[in-house]
């Protein structure tokens, strides 16, 4: 193999790195109803029962959400259409995208209790135009990702379950979404760059000796000084 000229010491490198074929930043927001039946909450033994239910009067309630551990997106099926950009044609590809999220309730007592529900799953598709064609990956980052509770429902103990649920009746949520959407592909490439030079170590100068501070209030007495 030839080896390549360097340019003003300059070194010849390839790398490996993921070109991006297309970025867009989408808004999205959603509501959701929260399924009907009983709900497992967390620290079990906190949860009230049929004998300590009001203290379900006057909770308050909350909600957290994050993309699903496995498989947080899901590519359904991508569509080429053409698209009319500045006066030429464009095949671009219409993605449907279907996204999983977590959902957690967090119900406060009166209190102070501090109730977690069980991973509620959720999930939503959209439909995003991108420069995306077969073999692509896309890649989905919640720059913001924030769910509140719309409308709080109401909260009752069931009968006949386990201890440790309860049924939250007419809980709306909503999700509010800011995500960055990329289409990438992975490429190797070659540039000309200088190697990286490790920075000088920071100057650390030992400290002066320390000395115990003294109770020179009461020692030594005034009768010993010095004059």
């Amino acid at each position: 193999m030839q080896g390549k000229d360097h340019c003003d010491g300059k070194e010849l490198i390839c790398i490996n790195v993921d070109k991006v074929y297309d970025w867009i930043v989408k808004e999205n927001s959603f509501d959701f109803a929260l399924p009907t039946g009983p709900i497992a909450f967390t620290p079990t033994g906190s949860v009230p029962t049929s004998a300590t239910a009001g203290l379900l009067t006057g909770a308050t309630v909350t909600c957290e959400v994050s993309p699903a551990m496995a498989f947080p997106i899901e590519i359904l099926s991508r569509e080429n259409r053409p698209f009319c950009i500045d006066g030429k044609t464009v095949l671009l590809q219409q993605l449907h995208i279907r996204k999983n999220f977590v959902v957690t309730i967090v119900v406060t007592l009166t209190n102070g209790t501090v109730l977690r529900s069980a991973a509620i799953p959720l999930t939503r598709c959209e439909q995003v135009t991108l420069c995306a064609p077969e073999g692509t990956d896309v890649v989905i980052t919640y720059t913001d990702l924030d769910c509140f509770v719309c409308s709080p429902g109401t909260l009752t103990v069931p009968t006949g379950t386990a201890a440790g649920s309860i049924v939250i009746t007419g809980l709306n949520l909503s999700v509010a979404t800011c995500q960055s959407i990329q289409s990438t592909f992975p490429v190797t490439v070659e540039f000309l760059a200088d190697y990286c030079e490790p920075r000088d170590d920071l100057p650390t100068a030992c400290p002066p000796p320390l000395r115990p501070q003294q109770c020179s209030v009461v020692f030594p007495d005034t009768g010993h000084c010095c004059h």
